[in-house]
C-alpha cells in the first residue's frame, strides 16, 4: 500500500508540474468550467463544479445528481489549495504516507479544510497559485481525475504516466 500511495505522489508531482497555464482570464473560466462539466457528463457524474481565483467565483455549476453539501466540500478543498499551493488529492496523499492526520500535520481545521481529492491549483506563469478548479460528489480520485483530465484538454497536453489509474 505505501509504495501504491508513493507511485500516486510522483504521478501528483508530475501533473502539478505539467498543468500550468500562461495566462488565465474569465473567457478561459468559462470554457474551461465547460471542459470540466463535459468530463464529468461524459463519466455520468452528478458533481459540483468551481472555478474560483483567489478573490472571487468565476464559474460554478451543479449537476443532476450532486447535492447542497458539494458546495461545502468545494469550499473545503480550494481553501487547502489556496493555502499550501496543492492539489487536494496530494496534500491526503502526502498525508496518508505520512501516517499523520491533517490537524496534526498542516494545522487544517476540518471545519475549513479537506484533503479530499477534486480540487487543483490554477498555476498562472510566475504567479503562482492564483486560484483553483474544483469538483465535488464522487469518490475523491474521480473528482480529481474530472479535474485533470479536462485541464490536460484544454491546454492540449497529454498527461501520460501522469494519469492516475483508476
Amino acid at each position: 500500500m505505501t509504495e501504491t500511495i508513493a507511485q500516486d505522489i510522483r504521478r501528483l508531482e508530475e501533473q502539478e508540474r505539467l498543468l500550468r497555464f500562461s495566462s488565465f482570464g474569465v473567457e478561459d473560466a468559462w470554457v474551461l468550467g465547460n471542459r470540466v462539466r463535459e468530463t464529468a457528463l461524459a463519466r455520468g457524474a452528478g458533481v459540483a463544479i468551481d472555478i474560483s481565483l483567489r478573490d472571487r467565483t468565476l464559474f460554478h455549476t451543479a449537476l443532476p445528481g450532486s447535492t447542497t453539501d458539494n458546495a461545502e466540500w468545494i469550499r473545503r478543498k480550494r481553501n487547502t489549495v489556496l493555502r499550501l499551493w496543492s492539489a487536494s488529492y496530494l496534500v491526503g496523499r502526502r498525508l496518508a504516507l505520512s501516517g499523520r492526520d491533517q490537524l496534526e500535520a498542516r494545522n487544517l481545521s476540518y471545519a475549513d479544510f479537506s484533503v479530499h481529492g477534486g480540487s487543483f491549483p490554477l498555476f498562472v506563469g510566475d504567479l503562482g497559485c492564483v486560484g483553483a478548479v474544483t469538483v465535488s460528489g464522487v469518490p475523491e480520485r474521480i473528482d480529481h481525475a474530472i479535474v485533470t483530465d479536462a485541464i490536460a484538454s484544454f491546454l492540449n497536453i497529454a498527461l501520460g504516466d501522469a494519469r492516475l489509474p483508476e
